[in-house]
């Protein structure tokens, strides 16, 4: 049989199948969940004598051996996500990797990875309530998103696609918030060595073009300062249900002459965009990314205090003009995914839901 083209989807492999991670231990593939444009997302459990049940807290992230995201994004968990890798910490907003390995089926070859069973994504909630989140949920989640980042520079990978879409309610509490999706993550500093600053204008942009960073526009490979731009950006919009250059996503010159416009000119560009007092907070966190060299470690602390904010702590995901509600809604299971347009078509896994 010919191989499989790269980047493409994976014919199905049957319920019930059986697979071996290379530490020995069987998973058994339940229903699927979700797809990307690469692959599939399965429930998954350790009991491979009985079927996987519908609350399972595992699932299976399956490709085609020959393509890429997947490889990228296991690299990243091997090295950084390990189930005891948080045990100093109370929660750390990561995936837990549970293991990985290879398999053939009908003379087809299969990566696949286990890691932890997440449930909505955030992007879902923005777009149920409008666009726009509470300010004290822009900076509750941007705290959060502080310690995430942190912590995967600390180990040397940065993960150069921050966004809604990426981010996960937890399974089983949907108060913990998840950064997902490690396909586009990059080692940033290999044993210690930060990359040079090297642009390449003919480098295509990776990420997601409504928040990748200048760096990326230029052909740069990602940094820390990069994951914190993108964060700002996110932070920007989920506070003002919009950014400036939304009517030119087509366009990549233009969304990067318009993030550089925004930059040059705080804090006026971005408080002319909130009514909320919180776009100080979002001006500060811009200004020091702003002041931030290529190769500098960021003030994580610092940039926690600037996003700090009086609240119950709770996480509230309700829209801007309504009372505080829960953190989430009971969702049925997503219909087949449909076009997307041409600036989302990026390298990009689905999301496993409830």
């Amino acid at each position: 049989m010919a191989p499989p083209k790269k980047r493409t989807l994976p014919k199905p492999l049957p319920d019930g199948f059986i697979l071996t991670d290379t530490e020995k231990k069987k998973w058994r593939l339940g229903k699927i969940i979700g797809q990307g444009g690469f692959g599939l997302i399965y429930l998954a459990s350790q009991h491979v004598d009985k079927p996987v049940a519908a609350d399972t807290d595992f699932v299976i992230k399956v490709e085609y051996h020959e393509n890429g995201p997947l490889f990228a994004e296991l690299k990243f968990y091997q090295r950084a996500a390990k189930a005891d890798s948080s045990e100093k910490l109370d929660f750390l907003g990561i995936p837990t990797y549970w293991g990985s390995g290879l398999a053939e089926h009908n003379d087809l070859r299969y990566r696949f990875m286990a890691i932890d069973r997440l449930g909505s994504d955030l992007q879902k909630v923005c777009e149920r309530i409008g666009g726009r989140l509470k300010p004290v949920t822009v900076l509750h989640l941007g705290r959060g998103l502080v310690d995430v980042l942190e912590y995967i520079h600390e180990n040397e990978y940065v993960h150069a696609d921050i966004k809604a879409a990426n981010l996960m309610q937890g399974h089983r509490d949907p108060e913990q918030v998840y950064l997902a999706d490690y396909g586009l993550s990059y080692r940033y500093c290999p044993d210690g060595v930060h990359k040079d600053y090297k642009e390449n204008p003919k480098k295509g942009t990776d990420g997601t073009i409504e928040y990748t960073s200048l760096d990326a526009h230029k052909g740069v490979a990602p940094s820390r300062r990069g994951d914190l731009q993108i964060l700002g950006f996110c932070l920007l919009h989920w506070l003002c249900g919009s950014l400036p250059w939304d009517n030119v996503l087509n366009n990549p010159t233009q969304v990067q002459e318009a993030k550089a416009r925004l930059m040059e000119n705080l804090p006026d560009s971005v408080l002319q965009m909130s009514t909320s007092r919180v776009g100080t907070e979002v001006v500060s966190f811009l200004q020091y990314v702003k002041s931030l060299g290529y190769k500098d470690k960021p003030d994580y602390q610092l940039l926690k205090g600037l996003l700090s904010c009086r609240g119950t702590g709770k996480l509230d995901l309700s829209g801007p003009g309504d009372p505080a509600g829960p953190s989430t809604t009971k969702t049925q299971e997503p219909p087949a995914r449909a076009k997307v347009s041409q600036e989302k078509k990026k390298k990009k896994w689905g999301r496993a839901v409830v």
